[in-house]
């Protein structure tokens, strides 16, 4: 028997250095879900596909759990329901999670004609993580149909248990820096509009081709993700020079996967966010200046010495003494006016780039596109996620305003740009 055999699979889970903050942060304004969906060629038989989790789960013993409430801290425990529900798709995509629904599961999976979606709770895992979970249940879906579909890329083997090494929370295994981060942002710009009801959230998702993107983004010497951040910091840099208010800087939210600067195979969160900004008091920028801008001050943040110190700065504040026996009730309260009084404040719009979608070969016939659509926040117009399969490239809005400027602002300009978009939306 293997190794990864042999391990023997917890019955409960400390939340990550990521995930802590979030179950404190889940309030009736705001949860942090992120969704996960796949675009098949053919219509979703729920049947099958509530097979193919019940299948799937015993592989991902860090998303089979249910949240507990400890004196100090939060925690996960194994959750007891052996069959998680599928449902049809609704209307607002990430909704709040509310901890004693759904079988007290943390992840929620819907199917709409041929779409297959995951929606979930951000203390359970980051991006990375739940494309793992979608994809491995988008091919044993394939594979109940009568298809051959071999594990590979982001599709697990669900033959075998998860090795301790999916299931380590990786923050504290690589911090080592004794430098301090210092927290220096700015309260920053913030699009207005019309608030939806709360839970509630346009989405918008353009298609195009990643190759007519990368093209352009190699023409100008940047990455895709620097391409995009760069046109959403001219637009809220033109909006908020139009509406003629106070100058106040712009700044970009962009998370990073930390599994590609350290050895990590992890399963739960290993991401960090960096952020870039230009302030409008300094003059106007043309487009091409915010490239650059973009470009260097994102490759100077993503030095490995400051990610390191930033995440060491997270690891200690976590393993404080004072901090780690406060009762939870106290750091509930405190976190929850943070979040109020700081969360958004430093970010006016969110990009978050999934990458490009690995898959089995076998798999290609059947798969349309992937899509990724972080949460709504509270205050951001312009909360974006990026993913691609194959040389499709989706772009989702997640806007918690009524108004859509923004949304048709960028992709008017990549249409200008030549790039061909086929835009989507649950908008009435």
């Amino acid at each position: 028997m293997s190794e990864k055999k042999m391990f023997q699979q917890p019955d409960w889970f400390r939340l990550d250095n990521a995930g802590i903050l979030f179950p404190g942060q889940n309030t009736n304004k705001w949860s942090n879900i992120f969704r996960v969906s796949i675009e098949l060629k053919e219509e979703i038989d729920p049947d099958i596909l509530k097979q193919a989790v019940k299948n799937i789960l015993p592989r991902f013993p860090s998303f089979n759990v249910r949240m507990r409430k400890g004196f100090f801290w939060y925690y996960l425990e194994k959750n007891p329901v052996k069959e998680p529900s599928v449902n049809p798709d609704i209307q607002n995509p990430c909704y709040r999670v509310k901890f004693k629904e759904s079988d007290r599961f943390l992840f929620r999976v819907y199917y709409h004609g041929n779409h297959i979606a995951v929606d979930l709770f951000h203390a359970v895992s980051d991006g990375y993580g739940n494309t793992h979970f979608i994809c491995t249940l988008v091919a044993e879906y394939l594979r109940l149909k009568g298809n051959h579909i071999p594990a590979g890329g982001f599709v697990k083997d669900i033959n075998i248990c998860a090795p301790a090494e999916e299931l380590s929370d990786d923050f504290p295994k690589f911090a080592k820096s004794k430098a301090s981060s210092p927290i220096t942002d700015k309260h920053v710009y913030h699009a207005k509009g019309t608030k939806l009801p709360k839970h509630m959230v346009n989405i918008t998702s353009g298609t195009m081709s990643f190759a007519a993107i990368h093209k352009l983004a190699k023409e100008k010497g940047v990455t895709v993700t620097e391409f995009f951040a760069a046109i959403l910091m001219d637009i809220h840099c033109r909006k908020q020079l139009r509406e003629k208010r106070k100058l106040k800087e712009v700044s970009v939210q962009i998370p990073i996967n930390l599994r590609n600067i350290y050895p990590s195979e992890t399963m739960r969160n290993f991401s960090i966010c960096l952020r870039v900004k230009v302030d409008p008091k300094l003059g106007e920028y043309s487009f091409d200046e915010l490239l650059q801008q973009v470009a260097l001050q994102l490759r100077l943040e993503r030095d490995e010495k400051k990610i390191n110190a930033q995440i060491s700065k997270h690891v200690r504040i976590e393993k404080n003494p004072f901090l780690r026996f406060l009762p939870l009730a106290v750091k509930n309260f405190a976190l929850g006016i943070a979040t109020l009084t700081s969360a958004e404040q430093t970010t006016s719009a969110y990009l978050t780039n999934l990458g490009p979608v690995v898959l089995p070969e076998e798999t290609k016939p059947f798969i349309e596109k992937v899509v990724f659509i972080p949460g709504p926040g509270m205050r951001t117009a312009a909360r974006c996620g990026i993913s691609s399969f194959n040389d499709r490239l989706v772009f989702s809005f997640a806007n918690c305003y009524k108004e859509n400027d923004i949304e048709r602002e960028f992709f008017t300009t990549l249409v200008k740009m030549g790039v061909h978009v086929k835009i989507e939306s649950n908008r009435e």
